[in-house]
């Protein structure tokens, strides 16, 4: 099946519009608040926008597999970490419910993909496959094609979580600036309450609402949306 390049070029315009919205967060959190928390969701969004607007048209390629393959390891290993210690303090629920854990898989999913890799991309075009119209670097079919299913099923789950999420309550201010983690019925930080953490996130919100959660759960799921469309044609 050939994938037709109009489709690819919806893909990558919406991973360059991710990237455009989190390098503007970036921007209003400094500007908001030198040292403000969860800058690391929003550079992760940003290099995972480039890359996959890269890998999905050739004229927007920037770096090679290799250097990607170094930034998404590095990706994966501070959210490993950050999960890790979310694990120590809120058992399963840091793998169902904290902030980091669709990130630990949206950034080994990049890894994968980029490391992955089982014929190259001469080979996949002289064999006629769809992906050989993708542009950039992920021309190629990935090896340990169960590993890339396993990966979709993931995407799409957290994708539908994080759908279930927008129509909830509290969306707006819970990625917001400077918001330290805040677990129900738990202060936000020691010795602060919930509320005085709410009222934080809230000021940031009003302050630049580009930084209001909904915007970063909307890019998470373009960007979920996107990996697993990926991993798919690339089986």
């Amino acid at each position: 099946m050939t994938i037709p390049a109009w489709i690819l070029g919806i893909f990558a315009a919406a991973m360059l519009a991710v990237a455009a919205v989190s390098a503007a967060r970036l921007a209003a959190r400094r500007a908001w608040r030198r040292g403000a928390a969860f800058a690391d969701v929003d550079v992760a969004h940003l290099l995972m926008g480039i890359a996959m607007a890269g890998t999905l048209t050739s004229s927007l390629r920037t770096l090679p597999d290799g250097a990607w393959a170094v930034i998404f390891g590095a990706l994966t290993a501070w959210f490993g970490v950050q999960v890790a210690r979310d694990a120590g303090q809120e058992g399963f629920r840091a793998l169902s419910g904290a902030r980091c854990a669709p990130h630990l898989i949206h950034s080994a999913a990049m890894l994968y993909m980029f490391t992955a890799v089982a014929a190259p991309a001469a080979a996949v075009a002289a064999r006629g496959s769809g992906v050989a119209g993708m542009g950039g670097s992920g021309m190629q079919r990935l090896g340990l094609p169960v590993l890339a299913f396993v990966f979709a099923l993931l995407l799409i789950g957290y994708c539908v979580w994080d759908l279930d999420r927008l129509s909830g309550p509290g969306v707006t201010g819970h990625y917001s600036v400077a918001a330290p983690r805040v677990w129900p019925g738990r202060p936000a930080l020691a010795g602060a309450p919930v509320a005085a953490s709410a009222a934080t996130s809230l000021a940031g919100v009003a302050a630049s609402p580009v930084l209001a959660g909904w915007v970063t759960i909307s890019c998470r799921i373009a960007m979920g949306v996107t990996m697993a469309f990926m991993l798919v044609i690339m089986i």
